[in-house]
């Protein structure tokens, strides 16, 4: 088996544990996956223009738009105007979002801990580094 083939399995079996572990977070809540990304976004940004969210997400604002009717019909986003340009909606997170955005994050931090501890100091470093490197070239 060559490197590259190697690193293609690696890539897929931590991609099916990760999207396995993301699943089984959300199970006890009342919004899904794609859901809860959205949550994710918003918790960690200033309320954004649809289209700003959509490119974050790698989705076209289409798709948003369906995603975020069903999470204000829940209560936990807001569409709000824009104060300079009356033609953008700005889309943030209710108090409601918040608290349950901050209770995912608080399951990725742990997810965090859990990574970083299974390494020594230097290579989490790495694994740091190496993470954000990868992430600029997607």
């Amino acid at each position: 088996m060559g490197d590259l083939e190697r690193l293609s399995d690696l890539l897929v079996e931590f991609y099916e544990k990760l999207s396995s572990w993301e699943q089984a977070v959300v199970r006890d809540t009342p919004i899904t996956l794609p859901q809860m990304h959205t949550l994710e976004i918003l918790g960690q940004h200033p309320p954004l223009r649809m289209k700003e969210l959509a490119a974050k997400m790698g989705v076209t604002t289409g798709t948003l738009t369906v995603n975020v009717d069903r999470l204000e019909k829940l209560g936990l986003v807001a569409r709000i105007p824009h104060e300079t340009d009356r033609r953008s909606i700005l889309v943030g997170l209710t108090e409601q979002g918040r608290v349950l955005f901050q209770e995912h994050h608080a399951h990725h931090l742990n997810l965090a801990h859990k990574l970083n501890s299974a390494l020594p100091a230097g290579e989490a470093l790495c694994l740091q580094a190496m993470l954000k490197k990868l992430n600029q070239a997607l």
